[in-house]
């Protein structure tokens, strides 16, 4: 599931935001969300860094996530989000969110159910960690209680990650709600009461327009698939070995290189841009471990030599191997 998702350039804006309100300089960290506009997608790796490296800079500071959601604003969402706004119910809301949630994340992921005069949102487990679960579900909650007179507070809230007993306490002032961890799934409960509930900012002709500009969207996205996670578990084998090449995968998946940068073509990818994100997420990866110098990470990218990878990392980071890794080990 990691492979097929992302977040849209518009949430990093959220962090950014919280920075200012905290006042905390954080050079590095907002240099790396400077890079992404609105209209960006931002590689999930991305932005599990810059939210460690928000961590990091309030350490000790529990549920720090939902802190960091709870300032989420409509344009943190993009056009999501004022879709949502824009809605006459909360039933509607939901349905928004449903229809246009791979805008946001690359994929659809939630899943309504259904239980007697129950509704939940559920979300599959993945790999994101539970700073980036903390900051979705703190925003999701927050930002839906906005949009109404009177919130009402949801029925439960359930995590998938591990809480310390003592940290409960937080998350359940937070959600005004039990608050469940260790579940199979992230979830929202609700009853199917508040589907009637009215939204504070109706506006059906701005929900027409943004409907049409959504679907465009949409359109425009590249279909979720298996294809470039296959090609990507293909580089991940084939890149110590050096003399990686769009021939070389291209002949390991039994088809020409012009039909595999056509697919790739597709998937709104070019082979370099595919090389160079799997280049970039596994060299922040290595660059954590002390055990690794930077040549022999280097040497693990398929790169001749240090300072060509030195050049490479620089472009993606404004930064050499040798700064970044001193700041994310501190």
């Amino acid at each position: 599931m990691n492979g097929l998702m992302r977040v849209t350039g518009a949430w990093t804006g959220l962090l950014t935001d919280w920075l200012d309100r905290e006042s905390l300089a954080a050079p590095r960290l907002r240099a790396q969300l400077a890079r992404f506009s609105p209209d960006d997608v931002v590689p999930l790796p991305v932005w599990r860094d810059a939210l460690a490296q928000a961590a990091a800079l309030r350490p000790g500071v529990p549920a720090l996530g939902l802190q960091i959601g709870a300032g989420v604003q409509p344009r943190h969402l993009g056009v999501l989000g004022y879709l949502v706004a824009a809605s006459d119910n909360l039933g509607e809301a939901m349905r928004v969110y449903l229809a246009y949630e791979r805008l946001f994340y690359g994929a659809n992921l939630a899943q309504v159910r259904w239980h007697g005069d129950e509704v939940e949102i559920a979300w599959p487990p993945a790999e994101q960690g539970p700073m980036f679960n903390e900051v979705s579900i703190g925003a999701l909650v927050t930002f839906m209680s906005r949009q109404v007179d009177d919130p009402p507070r949801p029925l439960q809230i359930s995590f998938v990650h591990e809480a310390a007993s003592d940290l409960r306490q937080c998350y359940e002032a937070f959600f005004a709600c039990p608050v469940v961890f260790g579940d199979s799934h992230t979830r929202v409960r609700i009853p199917v009461s508040y589907m009637q509930i009215p939204m504070r900012h109706p506006e059906p002709g701005l929900r027409v327009l943004l409907d049409g500009q959504a679907e465009a969207l949409l359109r425009a996205l590249p279909e979720p698939g298996d294809f470039d996670q296959a090609v990507q578990r293909l580089l991940l084998r084939v890149l110590p070995e050096g003399g990686v090449s769009v021939h070389r995968l291209a002949q390991m998946m039994n088809q020409s290189a012009r039909t595999l940068q056509r697919r790739l073509g597709d998937h709104g990818l070019t082979w370099q841009m595919l090389l160079d994100r799997t280049r970039e997420q596994l060299a922040r990866q290595y660059l954590r471990d002390p055990a690794l110098s930077v040549c022999e990470v280097a040497m693990m990218l398929g790169y001749s030599d240090q300072s060509a990878f030195t050049k490479a990392f620089k472009r993606w980071t404004a930064d050499t191997p040798q700064a970044w890794r001193s700041r994310s080990l501190r």
